[in-house]
């Protein structure tokens, strides 16, 4: 990935998006071509690894991987449009952009078909998600026939990190006023996850 001094955020940045995505893209190479599933992770810091899980009738994960897989975790992103810019007034030489946070995480590939691994997996996985909501469901809430089922349905994915290239792009290039003007921009079109994103991670103190 090509990232600009300017757009390389530090490793405190990159491991809360890890921590707080949503799903990512999990890439694999193999004899038969590329091969892409969107799935959620939970990512593990402390053992550098993603965790996930795929359908047990998705072919990806019976099919060797060539080399390392890549992971594409997404964070904010939107259009940004030049007229948000004070400098657009000044010498009118601005034009569109797109902002957003990215990485693509890099690393070996090994599958989980062991139903206590699956089962302590979609705890974290709904404990992650759940963990904000004004009654949080629980897996314990499903019938533990059903949910035996349900884990025989699917197959783990450790992904083991062996390198993560990561770029946020958040107008850091544009001088301060430009930079405001991005974030109220975005505010008054509604994408305030985007605002925020450039409010905390441009480096510009408001």
């Amino acid at each position: 990935m090509y990232v600009p001094a300017h757009f390389a955020p530090d490793d405190d940045a990159v491991r809360e998006l890890l921590t707080h995505h949503g799903a990512a893209d999990l890439i694999t190479a193999t004899a038969e071509g590329l091969v892409a599933t969107m799935l959620p992770f939970v990512y593990d810091a402390e053992h550098r690894t993603l965790l996930g899980h795929l359908a047990r009738n998705n072919p990806q994960w019976q099919l060797p991987v060539l080399g390392e897989a890549m992971v594409i975790v997404r964070g904010a992103d939107s259009y940004i449009s030049p007229s948000w810019y004070p400098s657009k007034a000044e010498h009118g030489r601005v034009v569109p952009t797109w902002n957003y946070l990215t990485a693509h995480v890099y690393g070996t590939v090994t599958i989980h078909d062991d139903p206590v691994w699956l089962d302590a997996l979609v705890r974290r996985l709904t404990d992650k998600h759940e963990a904000n909501r004004p009654r949080p469901w629980s897996v314990d809430d499903a019938p533990e026939k059903f949910l035996t089922g349900q884990l025989r349905a699917i197959v783990g994915v450790e992904i083991n990190i062996s390198r993560i290239e990561a770029k946020f792009k958040l107008s850091q290039n544009r001088p301060a006023a430009d930079i405001d003007g991005v974030i109220n921009g975005l505010k008054e079109s509604g994408d305030e996850e985007s605002a925020a994103a450039v409010e905390r991670w441009s480096g510009n103190d408001r």
